[in-house]
């Protein structure tokens, strides 16, 4: 006789809003910690941000980045970064930005005849960028306008199809995730570019797809136990949709864990944010999207149940 897997058992009861203090305590210190490290240190970013010209170079045999550095540093085309990309003969160099872009294209000559003259015939150039300042601007402010679009979008989805409470605490968790990742890529120091926006937009989607689920539930909830206290009914509504998260969520971070390995570093980093946005978004809709409901009094803007009591003898 077949027997279904089973994530979580029917009766799961943990109570989940007993423990939300020490959790919100700890996300105020991530997301104070994210501006303080974001503000002292600023952001990495990549081409697409700052400007400049990225050439990816695979050499001969395995790559001596020293060497290779002293050879680009010696041209005087001012500020320079080497770094391996995926295998030991490939490498990524980063020349700052230039207004001109035949002056960019001619320091492009000068790296490939440098290096050519140093190590020989036999290196392969794969690809070279361009991005100027004034266009790296431009897409900065466009990638952070994408995604405060894409919030706004939430609320007022969520405002509509719901209360207005449920847009607010989906508000209130989407803010955490992205900040979350935010500071992911700032405590580490990988590179923030175009694909790191797309990893930002995908980790509201899946933050907004897990919240739907459970304010879906607590909503059925209300009509269902008019009487229950609304801390009972967010626990039971959180552990009844505990299997479909962990169902959902486990399947996404094994095809996620798969990229990272398999998938190589070009897509790697990208990867990294959204297995912390899959984990940080459960995280979020259990302690920071259901409790929100609660301190907004979700209870009292719902319909009331009629009071009934001992009938009162009169004369």
């Amino acid at each position: 006789m077949a027997h279904r897997l089973r994530l979580v058992p029917d009766d799961l009861n943990i109570p989940f809003f007993r423990h939300r203090w020490p959790f919100f305590i700890w996300s105020a210190l991530v997301l104070v910690a994210t501006v303080v490290m974001v503000a002292i240190n600023g952001m990495n970013f990549g081409i697409d941000f700052k400007g400049g010209t990225v050439i990816e170079v695979q050499m001969p045999g395995p790559a001596d980045l020293a060497a290779m550095r002293s050879t680009v540093d010696g041209l005087g085309l001012g500020a320079s970064e080497l770094q391996t990309a995926g295998s030991d003969r490939d490498v990524l160099i980063r020349l700052e930005a230039s207004e001109d872009q035949d002056e960019q294209r001619a320091r492009v000559d000068q790296v490939k005849e440098a290096l050519n003259a140093a190590f020989g015939e036999g290196i392969v150039y794969k690809r070279q960028e361009f991005v100027g300042p004034k266009v790296s601007g431009e897409l900065l402010m466009n990638g952070v306008w994408a995604v405060l679009i894409s919030v706004a979008g939430v609320l007022v989805y969520l405002w509509f199809r719901f209360e207005w409470q449920y847009g607010v605490g989906a508000l209130a968790a989407l803010i955490h995730d992205v900040s979350t990742g935010v500071g992911v890529y700032a405590f580490t120091g990988m590179e923030f570019n175009l694909t790191s926006i797309a990893a930002l937009l995908m980790i509201v989607g899946y933050s907004l797809n897990d919240t739907v689920v459970i304010y879906d539930r607590v909503r059925e909830n209300l009509r269902r136990y008019k009487a229950m206290p609304i801390e009972q009914l967010l626990d039971r509504s959180i552990n009844e949709t505990m299997a479909r998260t962990l169902a959902t969520s486990i399947t996404t971070l094994l095809a996620l864990l798969a990229l990272f390995v398999l998938g190589g570093p070009v897509i790697r980093d990208f990867t990294v944010i959204m297995i912390v946005g899959v984990i940080v978004g459960i995280y979020s809709t259990i302690y920071i999207a259901a409790p929100v409901l609660y301190y907004l009094n979700l209870r009292a803007s719902s319909p009331a149940p009629a009071k009934a009591g001992p009938a009162t003898a009169k004369g």
